[in-house]
């Protein structure tokens, strides 16, 4: 698969089907929550895992289970992950993102006989972090308004037991199910070389084609708030970096707004010009740097 390819297929995968599906949830304890994007909220991928001391034992020792949808089995006691007293579990958003919404933001999904407290951290590149502070289990509902303005955006999440004292020997520290974003966006991350010529800003017209496919979806789904980041790689200078980056942003909600005008009295659209402030990959190799030369689009759903 060429690397043009794979941009489209993230043009691609935004359809009218996937694009928002609200949904509700048995939080495990006998409530429900609700989920805008429903099971498009939860988190993706786990980036790193490291068990406490004590650690739990092996069969909940697979991180894995911590991603997707709730699938705790009572009879069975499998789909949870323990962190063990003091351990730590990195996730991330792949597919959409954690947005600060006025209101609860995040639920924590955490099983067991016992609550432990987590100390949670939020961070758009997994290098710098915003502490939230110390959460109870129990399937807490998170606000992480106090720490982070509205409207910001993260892509990864930090659990990290507190170490709170428990009689339970077989699953010490917080037993986590599932985390997902009330205060979620669709994400799409757009190879800047397929958008852009080097250094430039004008949208290449091969790319034209792909891009209407974003703009019928707003059309037909203007219940939105859209946010476009630039980002470039970390060669060059960084004060010019950083000028292309917003402009290439702004060259894409021109493009949109061009073409259904009739979206600028129902969206709101913001842009920013990051350059290389938010790596996801290495600027040592040009794979990564290719990677981090990127626009990146979030579709946050308005209130209805």
């Amino acid at each position: 698969m060429t690397r043009l390819t794979s941009s489209l297929l993230f043009i691609t995968l935004l359809s009218i089907s996937t694009f928002a599906q609200e949904k509700e949830y048995d939080n495990g304890r006998g409530g429900k929550v609700k989920l805008p994007l429903g099971d498009l909220s939860f988190v993706d991928k786990v980036i790193e895992y490291k068990t406490g001391n004590p650690a739990p034992i092996a069969a909940n020792s697979n991180p894995e289970d911590a991603i997707g949808i709730p699938n705790f089995n009572q009879l069975e006691v499998t789909g949870f992950v323990s962190l063990g007293s003091g351990g730590e579990l990195l996730l991330a958003f792949t597919d959409n993102a954690l947005v600060n919404i006025d209101g609860p933001d995040l639920y924590i999904f955490e099983m067991g006989k016992y609550v432990e407290e987590t100390y949670l951290y939020v961070s758009k590149d997994a290098r710098k972090w915003v502490n939230v502070g110390k959460i109870s289990g129990g399937n807490a509902l998170v606000d992480i308004g106090d720490s982070t303005k509205i409207g910001e955006i993260f892509t990864y999440i930090k659990l990290v037991d507190a170490k709170t004292t428990t009689k339970d020997k077989q699953w010490p520290g917080a037993d986590i199910d599932a985390v997902a974003a009330i205060g979620s966006a669709k994400q799409l991350s757009l190879n800047a070389l397929y958008l852009f010529n080097t250094n430039e800003a004008k949208i290449k017209p091969a790319a034209k084609t792909d891009l209407d496919k974003i703009v019928s979806e707003l059309k037909a789904n203007p219940n939105y708030d859209v946010v476009i980041n630039g980002h470039t790689d970390s060669t060059g200078n960084k004060k010019l970096n950083q000028k292309l980056s917003l402009d290439r942003a702004n060259s894409i909600k021109s493009y949109i707004l061009t073409k259904a005008p009739a979206l600028k009295t129902k969206i709101k659209f913001q842009t920013n010009g990051y350059a290389e402030e938010y790596p996801v990959a290495t600027n040592d190799t040009p794979e990564g740097r290719e990677k981090n030369r990127r626009v990146e689009v979030f579709f946050i759903p308005t209130k209805k």
